[in-house]
């Protein structure tokens, strides 16, 4: 149980990251042009990096199916233009 952050109304913990002075200079500009904390900027970048790494690794699976998933799905989409509607 974590008292500290319970008692000052805070669900994670703070802490302090070292690094270079131009970093945190562009940091805070972000997120004075924001309106948002330091804290957000960096955890929108991150996020939005994650989110690369993800469609990036869904890319590069489906660049590395097999023939026999490849066969199937083009003769799925060789149907869909059937003129059959549900």
């Amino acid at each position: 149980m974590d008292i500290v952050g319970i008692l000052s109304g805070m669900s994670d913990p703070v802490t302090t990251i070292k690094v270079p002075r131009s970093l945190r200079e562009r940091i805070a500009a972000r997120a004075g042009q924001q309106g948002v904390t330091a804290a957000e900027v960096i955890t929108e970048l991150l996020d939005e990096a994650d989110r690369h790494a993800r469609f990036a690794a869904v890319r590069e699976a489906y660049a590395n199916t097999d023939a026999s998933y490849r066969e199937e799905t083009e003769a799925w989409d060789a149907v869909t233009d059937d003129g059959l509607h549900s």
